[in-house]
């Protein structure tokens, strides 16, 4: 009789406990944090290149005004006509160069480029050796760019856009040079004037990035500007003790190869996202 009564005492505490624990609230477990997708791109972008700037173009000189002598043998068809075979070699410079870009997104950027460079200009042809003069030269670019970022640390890129070429600081070369023609020496020649006027054309762009950190990498780059600034020159000629004034028709279209440091910088650390139970 006693095990029954002790039996039955047993089954109504477990019952009891089971019946609290039904009451006790529920415990789950916390979702998963959300997965933010963050695109970690640096907007801006600095670089310092060394430039080469190498004149590929042609130049063609005309008599301005139609008044050169004959005697000086220089001028074949029509006064005001082109001076055939006369032209102007450019030398080649190396520039400091600072770029500055702005990027939309990981691909798109927009790149806008100042660099300074100094051009000795010395006729050829019928007026072969004359010192033409100099000029300062400052070709302002504004380029957009495609990047290809998806090669790792190598991002090749391309643009296209307009070019500023100013020049400034120019002048004469008033160096005497003798001109010996078919018909004998005829005096020597001197540029006493030069005007050279500024030029806008278009920019064609190719190049890469190798990122050495997200922060830093190496630059290469190539450039062509279609440069075509017109100039006028005063030569004057002892002989004749008479000036002849041409104008200087240039088709520059410089190749500018550059190698340098890339810097980028300006992206925002994604904030903590906490979930909410």
């Amino acid at each position: 009789m006693k095990e029954l009564a002790f039996l039955s005492f047993a089954v109504c505490a477990l019952a009891s406990s089971v019946a609290s624990g039904a009451d006790l609230p529920s415990r789950k477990l916390a979702p998963p944090l959300p997965v933010v997708a963050v695109d970690d791109y640096q907007p801006f972008q600095i670089r310092l290149r060394a430039t080469a700037l190498i004149p590929d173009g042609s130049f063609t000189i005309f008599d301005r005004y139609g008044i050169v002598p004959a005697a000086t043998g220089i001028v074949s068809g029509a006064p005001g006509g082109k001076i055939f075979g006369a032209g102007v070699d450019v030398s080649n410079s190396v520039i400091p160069e600072i770029d500055l870009s702005y990027y939309f997104n990981k691909n798109f950027a927009v790149e806008t480029i100042a660099g300074y460079t100094r051009h000795k200009l010395t006729a050829t042809g019928p007026l072969a050796n004359i010192p033409v003069g100099s000029t300062n030269l400052l070709p302002v670019s504004l380029l957009a760019q495609y990047h290809f970022t998806n090669l790792g640390a190598f991002q090749p890129y391309i643009g296209v856009g307009v070019t500023w070429a100013v020049p400034y600081a120019y002048g004469p070369g008033n160096g005497w040079t003798p001109l010996v023609t078919a018909l004998g020496f005829t005096g020597f020649n001197s540029v006493r004037d030069l005007q050279i006027g500024q030029s806008v054309g278009v920019a064609g762009q190719i190049g890469f990035d190798y990122m050495i950190t997200p922060n830093i990498g190496i630059n290469v780059d190539l450039k062509r500007i279609m440069a075509q600034p017109t100039a006028y020159a005063t030569i004057y000629n002892t002989a004749l003790n008479q000036n002849i004034y041409v104008r200087v028709q240039s088709n520059l279209d410089p190749w500018l190869a550059s190698v340098g440091a890339t810097f980028r910088f300006g992206g925002a650390s994604p904030a903590p996202v906490l979930a909410k139970y």
